[in-house]
This record gives C-alpha cells, sequence and structure tokens, in this order.
C-alpha cells in the first residue's frame, strides 16, 4: 500500500473533475533532416506518454511536438489558454532552455520535466547517431533546470524510460499532487459557528487559508442550517434515517427520537453544502440550556460523517486546518478521518488515537456503529455518536500547522493500525503503531508544532504528501521511529 502509482487520480470519494495535464514533447528541429527515422520514434513516444497519463485518470491537454523556440511560444499559449493543473514536458532527445521555458513561464501551473529514453539501456553495438539520440532525455535536463533557477521556476524532474514502473509511480506521484494543489485552489470551505473555547491551536486567520492554498473561507452561522433544518420534510428525515440504519449498527443504546434528529439535521446539512458549494465543513457551537443552537450542534454528528464519507470533510470543534488535512488525505484517496490523542499504550507499544463526533466511514474496519450518549464529554447536548476503527494496515497521521510567521506546514507520520482492545464511548478510536516507543513518538511528534488534531488515513502517504508540498513549496515535517 506504499505504492500508489496505480491509483486513479480523480477526486476517490466525491465526483469532480480529473486533473488537467498539458503535456508537450520536444526535440532539436536540426536533427529531423539529418536522421529521418528520430523523429517518428520521438513521436510515437510521446503517444506512448500521452496514453499512460490518461491511465492515470488525467485529462490530457496535447500541445504536439515542438521543434524550436516559435513552436515552443505557440505550445505555451495553447497551455495557458487551457487552464492546465500541472505541465509535462516530455524531453525526448536534446532540446533548448529556449524551447521550454516560455512554457513553464506562462503557465499558471507547476512544471513537471520528465525523461523517459526508449529502452532500460541502448543497443551499443548495433546503434547509430540517430538512434542514440532518441536515449539523449537526459542531456538537456541539466540546461533546463538551470535556466528554470535563473527564471525563477521552481524546478522537479523525473528520468527513467518509456515502461519504467518505477519513474510512473513518481509521475503519477506528481500528477495526483498537482489535482490535490488544484482542488486546494478552487476549494470551497465552510466555517460555521465559533471557536471552542480556549482552543489556542485551533484557532486559524482565515486570510492564511488563500494565502498559502488558495480557495476561500465561507464564513457562516448556524443560522444558516437552523432555517434549512426547519424545511426538511417528515418523508426526507425518515429516507435519511434509513440510510443511517442501512450504513450503522445501532447500538440498544440509541434512542429512536435522537436518531430521527440527527437525521433531520443530515438532511439540513446535505442542503447547507449544496447551497454553499462547500468542498469541506468545520463547526463548533457550545449552546445554552437546550436551545435550538445547542440541539443542533448535538445533532451533527451523523451528518458530519455521512458528508465526510461522500468526500466532504467535516470536523467539529471549528477545526478549519483539520478539515483541510482531511480533504487533502480524502483526494490522495487516504480517506481522513477527524483525530486527536487518546491515550498511550506501553505496555503493547501502542498510539490510540480518534475523536467524539464525525468519521471517514469508508475507511472503516468494519460496519460502524452508533451509540447512544447522553452526554457529549467537553460538550453540550446529547445524541448519537459513531463508533469505529480505521482499517488495520498502513495508515498515515497528518495535519496541517501554522507557523507563527504565518505560513503553513505539513506534518506527517507513517504507522499501521493494529487490533487490540478498544473504548466502547461512541467515539473512532484506532491503536496506531509508529514502530517506536509511544511515547517517544508523542513527544516527536507534538515538537513538530501541530495542533491536537489532525487527519489519519489509510496507506503510507508520505511520498504524495511531500509531492503536494513541493507544489505548494511548502515546508513538510515527517515525524519517524
Amino acid at each position: 500500500m506504499t505504492d500508489n502509482a496505480s491509483q486513479p487520480v480523480t477526486t476517490p470519494s466525491r465526483s469532480g473533475p480529473p486533473v488537467k495535464v498539458g503535456l508537450v514533447a520536444g526535440g532539436l528541429g536540426a536533427y529531423w533532416p539529418q536522421f529521418p527515422d528520430l523523429l517518428p520514434q520521438l513521436r510515437r513516444s510521446a503517444e506512448r506518454v500521452s496514453e499512460r497519463m490518461r491511465g492515470l485518470g488525467a485529462e490530457v491537454v496535447d500541445a504536439g511536438f515542438i521543434s524550436d523556440a516559435q513552436e515552443g511560444a505557440a505550445a505555451a499559449e495553447k497551455l495557458r489558454a487551457a487552464g492546465c493543473d500541472i505541465i509535462v514536458g516530455f524531453l525526448t532527445t536534446y532540446m533548448t532552455a529556449s524551447m521550454l521555458v516560455p512554457v513553464a513561464q506562462r503557465a499558471d501551473a507547476p512544471v513537471l520535466l520528465i525523461n523517459l529514453q526508449p529502452t532500460e539501456s541502448m543497443d551499443h553495438a548495433a546503434f547509430d547517431t540517430g538512434q542514440w539520440l532518441a536515449y539523449c532525455g537526459a542531456c538537456p535536463l541539466p540546461e533546463m533546470a538551470n535556466a528554470f533557477e535563473r527564471h525563477g521556476v521552481p524546478f522537479r524532474s523525473v528520468s527513467g524510460y518509456l515502461e519504467d514502473e518505477r519513474a510512473w509511480a513518481k509521475i503519477g506521484r506528481w500528477v495526483r499532487a498537482a489535482g490535490v494543489r488544484a482542488a486546494l485552489r478552487r476549494g470551497r470551505h465552510g466555517l460555521m459557528g465559533h471557536l471552542y473555547p480556549g482552543m489556542l491551536d485551533v484557532a486559524t486567520d482565515l486570510s492564511l487559508v488563500s494565502a498559502n492554498f488558495g480557495g476561500h473561507v465561507e464564513v457562516l452561522e448556524f443560522d444558516d442550517l437552523r432555517v434549512r433544518v426547519e424545511k426538511v420534510t417528515d418523508a426526507e428525515a425518515a429516507a435519511k434515517k434509513a440510510e443511517a440504519e442501512k450504513v450503522f449498527e445501532l447500538d440498544p443504546s440509541v434512542n429512536d427520537d435522537d436518531l430521527t434528529w440527527a437525521a433531520r439535521v443530515a438532511v439540513g446539512l446535505d442542503r447547507l453544502v449544496a447551497d454553499f458549494e462547500l468542498d469541506s465543513l468545520a463547526y463548533y457551537h457550545r449552546g445554552l440550556d437546550g436551545e435550538i443552537h445547542e440541539r443542533l450542534g448535538a445533532g451533527m454528528i451523523l451528518g458530519a460523517s455521512l458528508l465526510t464519507a461522500r468526500g466532504i470533510p467535516a470536523a467539529g470543534e471549528y477545526e478549519l486546518r483539520t478539515a483541510l488535512a482531511m480533504l487533502i488525505a480524502d483526494r490522495l484517496g487516504a480517506g481522513g478521518s477527524f483525530t486527536e490523542l487518546q491515550a498511550l499504550d506501553f505496555h503493547r507499544g501502542h498510539v490510540e488515537m480518534g475523536h467524539d463526533g464525525p468519521a471517514h466511514l469508508a475507511i472503516s474496519a468494519r460496519r460502524p456503529l452508533l451509540r447512544g450518549l447522553g452526554v457529549y464529554h467537553g460538550k453540550r447536548g446529547y445524541g448519537v455518536s459513531v463508533e469505529f476503527d480505521v482499517k488495520h494496515g498502513p495508515v498515515t497521521a497528518f495535519g496541517i500547522i501554522q507557523r507563527r510567521d504565518g505560513r503553513f506546514a505539513f506534518a506527517a507520520s507513517e504507522g499501521e493500525t493494529v487490533d487490540g482492545p478498544l473504548l466502547r464511548i461512541g467515539n473512532t478510536t484506532s491503536r496506531v503503531d509508529f514502530g517506536c516507543d509511544p511515547g517517544e513518538w508523542t513527544d516527536a511528534w507534538s515538537a513538530t508544532g501541530i495542533s491536537h488534531h489532525w487527519a489519519l488515513g489509510t496507506g503510507h502517504r508520505v511520498a504524495d504528501l511531500k509531492a503536494l508540498a513541493g507544489l505548494l513549496e511548502m515546508e513538510m515535517v515527517e515525524v519517524r521511529p
């Protein structure tokens, strides 16, 4: 599960546009009259690259094969107008930097250069100059790196051969990261209610979201939810309740009135998300003496969990950055469930983590449980809550740090979810083995500057997250054993 090269790069759990890859291949036009068989061979290689890009689930905007700076400028304009999420420049043989620099300068997208020679090795005894030149894509790569550096264009590349799965794993990683970057740049993120009192680590400067990621934060009132819940019909609430009974195992502690109310709130949440075109939601409202806002806040868990499973992550306690981390994890195919530290098991060497409230149901180890609670610890209200364990196997803890200077940074750590005793208190709880003393891991994780919430997702995703951090020009901190 550590290599995600075969995964499509379309949104894994919410329908949306695939990542748009702008592809331009090229070589030095002076070679074509000298070696007539060379250009047709290179064009075939370019067609194969385009085919494999589409196999990754990408929409490919092919700017064609360029042979000089003028054709490079024309390709640059075509790709700029197409609004690509990433530009891939295929170095099929030697070409000058003047052919690709305009592409990199004009595209409002990161650029990946690939050098994929036809096979693993040349037939040195049989090859002539023309055949050798088909293997010469490595030659211009340092030239491109130097030119990009001097033009202020971030540089990244992958070298290998045409059917090199190691190279395609890396290419797929960059393409997936570009898709997540695009989702963040286009994203609309709801923030409803107010900060949980005293949680200084959770507070996020809203302008920093657009500054670091792009996108928009829509500030919502709980009344935006209230008016929609008031309009929910009995039939709509009954249908949502039936959906919940199909998705969840219901513990005998579940009160039917509480479940019916949670279903009604869930329908209102669906409308809220649709009306404001939200890609994520963070929320909290304290409430008072059982009034409507308290009841709405207490009834959120069912609907928020169903939204999260659909790829619209919903995080409690006003945790905007964690909702964004959950969105990133989901778009990488990892799910991503709202998580914090719960306890350390020094006997078994495990870190126990999870949260009360919403969970990513799509990554549950088994059918998730709804449990009725007479009190939500540390919060007002009562009702139904989700109990589940993330699928056992490779996982990644991933969160977003807000630095003192306003920059965001990624924190990630790979481990394994394992079997062991779990609390039965209506919380999401997983046991994670990070391959070291749980106390040492907790100290190292806390030292990154992470807040006390993050996303827990399936699979080992650090390589993907490093690629995304690279495209965002963001710091990445990995905690390892």
